[in-house]
């Protein structure tokens, strides 16, 4: 008998390109990770890694064995969704939904969303990881999460995989924090060219927010200026209100700025994010996704235009 959970880590290896990093995706130890897929080639009688460099590859068996359980894995997730849906008949949605989202939505919008799905579901869990939305389509797309709720900033591209199907939300809208005695301070919208020459706090450099900080000042030489960066945009906040520097915060999830603080749109381009959720398509008749979906639809519409 093959173990599934131990198929499930080696897709994790061949998606990640290591143990390690398989490992950290799956919140488990390298070590259980290793075990897992030394379980698997005993019980296969052939090896399914390799050695290479300082990493791993799949060998052919492994490729073969990765491709040939996609299919099966997704069929099991169908026969769970209609177990869970003939379990539903009766006005009841049970089982678990997996969720992971960007934290702005998590405080913005799935907490209340939350509260409103325990009250109308008891015997629905519905456990929460947070994580950029890169990692969150993988983590949908194979299998370790079941619903995602990610961000697509303008014209910075977000891959999704042929297994999933995108359920668009609403669009977000970023301005320009700054402080209140800011010479631009004053503006009804800001163009890139108003913004060429101040200094930022921004996210990290590998996420999209800061890609699209990068895409804002497309065309305008040195710009943007970073001095701090950090992951938190109530942090953003904080340091724009000592006036060392500007911020763009999307208003999913951002309170009051307080009197010290302005918020600016940007035009030309404008600053907008589309937010959708993503699952995979075998999940199509799971009651808690459609109960989930649902809820998240219905506390959308007042966020869309804000």
């Amino acid at each position: 008998m093959i173990d599934l959970d131990a198929v499930h880590s080696l897709r994790t290896v061949a998606r990640e390109g290591s143990v390690a990093s398989a490992a950290s995706a799956l919140g488990f130890t390298p070590s259980a990770v290793s075990q897992q897929i030394k379980r698997l080639e005993r019980e296969t009688g052939v090896a399914l890694l390799e050695r290479v460099g300082r990493g791993v590859a799949l060998t052919a068996a492994g490729s073969q064995l990765v491709v040939g359980s996609t299919p099966i894995l997704a069929d099991l997730e169908r026969l769970r969704a209609d177990l869970h849906a003939g379990a539903g008949e009766n006005g009841r949605v049970t089982g678990e939904l997996r969720i992971a989202a960007f934290s702005t939505v998590v405080r913005g919008l799935l907490a209340s969303v939350l509260v409103e799905l325990a009250a109308a579901h008891p015997d629905l869990r519905l456990p929460v990881r947070e994580s950029e939305p890169w990692e969150t389509v993988a983590l949908v797309a194979s299998g370790q999460r079941d619903l995602g709720i990610v961000h697509q900033w303008g014209g910075v591209a977000l891959a999704i995989p042929e297994n999933l199907v995108v359920t668009p939300l609403f669009t977000d809208v970023a301005d320009i924090i700054l402080h209140r005695d800011h010479p631009l301070a004053h503006r009804e919208v800001l163009h890139p060219a108003d913004l060429a020459d101040q200094r930022w706090v921004a996210t990290f450099e590998t996420t999209i927010c800061r890609q699209w900080l990068r895409r804002l000042f497309d065309g305008i030489g040195g710009a943007p200026r970073v001095l701090y960066e950090s992951m938190e945009f109530e942090n953003h906040i904080a340091l724009a209100r000592t006036g060392a520097v500007v911020a763009l915060v999307p208003r999913l999830g951002r309170g009051d700025l307080g009197p010290d603080l302005v918020a600016v749109p940007t035009v030309e381009p404008a600053s907008t994010r589309d937010i959708v959720a993503v699952h995979r398509r075998s999940q199509a008749d799971s009651p808690g996704l459609r109960a989930t979906l649902a809820a998240l639809l219905a506390h959308s519409g007042a966020h869309g235009g804000e």
